[in-house]
C-alpha cells in the first residue's frame, strides 16, 4: 500500500478526527489510536443506538478500522513522558481535541519537537488553536449553522435545514489528513517538522466555495430554491416521475438536447423560451412545469433505462436503496471487515483505489489491544509496561 511504513500517534475521539486517519490507515500507514484511559477510551465506543457489545459501538467501528489501540493518560506527567518516547520514532502526531488542548498535553511541535525534528504536529480543532475561540468546544451542526449552510439547504417556505450527514466532520478529517501528508512530505524534505492546523469552522467557510465568491465579489446572497435547484442553472433539479422522484443536471447545453429528444420533445428546441441557460433560467417555472408532466408517465426506473449515460440523471434513494444498489456491488463499495470476535463487520470501501493493491480490511481495535506491542517496539521492557500498567498510566 501506498503509505506502508507511515507511522502516525492519533489522540484522536468521535469522528472528524478518526475519519481523516482511517484514510491513511486505510491506504497502509500504521495508525496508533492514544486512547484516553480513564474515560473508557473513544467516546465514539460509546455512541449509539447499534453497539455490538458494550464499548463497541457500530458507530465506532464505522471510523476506526485497520488502526492500533493504545490505552494511555496523557493527563499524567508519565503518560507524557510515554507519548515522548513514541513520538521520537514516528512520522507525525495527530489529534482533534479543543483548540487550547495540544500545547497543554504537550502535543504539539513546541513540546515535541526536540526529540523528532523531523515530526508533523496536525491539530484538528473546532474553531483553531489561536483566537478568541481557541478554547470553545464545537461540533458540525453548529459549522453548518454559522458558515450559511441551513440558509440554503431546503425548501424556500420551510424552517433552515442542515445537511442530513455531518458533512463538516468527514469534510474536515480528510482536509487533516492532505495536511498531515503535506507536512510529511515536507520533513522529508527539508527535515524539519511543523504544526499544521485543520478547524471545523475554516473548512465549513472554505467550502461556501464559488458562492461565497458570488456574495464577496458581486454582494449575491445565494438563498434556497424550490426542489434542491441549482442557483442559475435549469434544468438542475429534482423532478417528478410516474413513481417518485428523479435528478436532472444538464449543465452542459447539450444535456438539455439529449434530454428534450430521449423523453419526446424536441419542440423545445426551438421554444425561445427554452432555448438558452438564460432563457430556461428567466423562465423556470414554465420550464420545470413542462419537464414535470413529460416525466410523470414513467417510473423513475424507466427514465433511467433511457436518460442514464447520456443525460447527468439519478434516482433518488434512501439510505437502504443506496446501499444495495447494484452499481455499488458492481465496483464491490461495500467490504466485509474481519473482527476477532464478531466475525464480518459489514463496512464501506475507501473511496481512493490502489492499482495492484488491495486495502486491509481489519475491524476497529478493542480499547488497548496493542499497548503491549506498542511500547515494546518503543524499547520499553515488559517489566516497566507492566510498572506502567500497575500505575493506570497505560492499560
Amino acid at each position: 500500500m501506498p503509505l506502508a511504513g507511515l507511522k502516525v500517534l492519533s489522540v484522536e475521539q468521535y469522528g472528524a478526527g478518526p475519519f481523516g486517519t482511517q484514510h491513511l490507515a486505510d491506504l497502509g500507514a500504521e495508525i496508533v489510536k492514544i486512547e484516553n484511559l480513564q474515560d473508557g477510551g473513544d467516546i465514539g465506543r460509546h455512541v449509539g443506538p447499534h453497539f455490538l457489545e458494550p464499548g463497541d459501538s457500530h458507530f465506532y467501528e464505522a471510523f476506526n478500522r485497520n488502526k492500533r489501540s493504545l490505552a494511555l493518560d496523557l493527563k499524567a506527567p508519565e503518560g507524557r513522558e510515554v507519548l515522548r518516547a513514541l513520538a521520537a520514532g514516528a512520522d507525525a502526531v495527530f489529534n482533534n481535541l479543543r483548540g487550547d488542548l495540544p500545547a497543554k498535553l504537550g502535543l504539539d511541535f513546541a513540546s515535541l519537537g526536540a526529540v523528532n525534528p523531523a515530526l508533523v504536529c496536525v491539530h484538528l480543532s473546532a474553531y483553531g488553536r489561536t483566537g478568541s475561540r481557541a478554547a470553545w468546544p464545537g461540533y458540525d451542526y453548529l459549522m453548518q449553522a454559522e458558515a450559511g449552510y441551513l440558509s440554503v439547504t431546503g425548501e424556500p417556505d420551510g424552517p433552515p435545514a442542515r445537511m442530513g450527514l455531518s458533512i463538516i466532520d468527514l469534510m474536515t478529517g480528510t482536509t487533516a489528513a492532505m495536511a498531515l501528508l503535506a507536512g510529511v512530505v515536507e520533513a522529508r524534505r527539508t527535515g524539519r517538522g511543523r504544526d499544521y492546523d485543520v478547524s471545523l469552522f475554516d473548512v465549513a467557510l472554505h467550502n461556501l466555495c464559488y458562492v461565497g465568491s458570488w456574495y464577496l465579489n458581486k454582494g449575491v446572497v445565494t438563498t434556497r430554491e424550490p426542489r434542491s435547484s441549482h442557483p442559475s442553472l435549469t434544468p438542475s433539479q429534482l423532478y417528478r416521475t410516474g413513481d417518485g422522484w428523479i435528478f436532472i443536471m444538464c449543465q452542459k447545453e447539450k444535456f438539455f438536447r439529449i434530454l428534450a429528444e430521449r423523453v419526446g420533445h424536441p419542440e423545445w428546441l426551438e421554444d425561445p423560451d427554452f432555448a438558452t441557460f438564460q432563457a430556461r433560467l428567466a423562465n423556470r417555472p414554465r420550464v420545470n412545469a413542462a419537464i414535470d408532466a413529460a416525466l410523470s408517465v414513467r417510473t423513475t426506473a424507466e427514465w433511467m433505462d433511457i436518460l442514464g449515460g447520456a443525460v447527468p440523471v439519478a434516482p433518488v434513494h434512501d439510505v437502504r436503496e443506496a446501499l444495495e444498489n447494484g452499481f455499488v456491488h458492481e465496483q464491490e463499495r461495500v467490504l466485509d471487515f474481519a473482527h476477532p470476535r464478531h466475525g464480518a463487520i459489514r463496512g464501506i470501501a475507501s473511496p481512493v483505489r490502489v492499482a495492484g493493491a488491495a486495502h486491509p480490511v481489519k475491524a476497529a481495535p478493542d480499547l488497548g489491544q496493542d499497548t503491549d506491542a506498542v511500547l515494546g517496539r518503543a524499547g520499553f521492557s515488559g517489566e516497566a509496561i507492566r510498572g506502567l500498567r500497575e500505575r493506570a498510566v497505560v492499560r
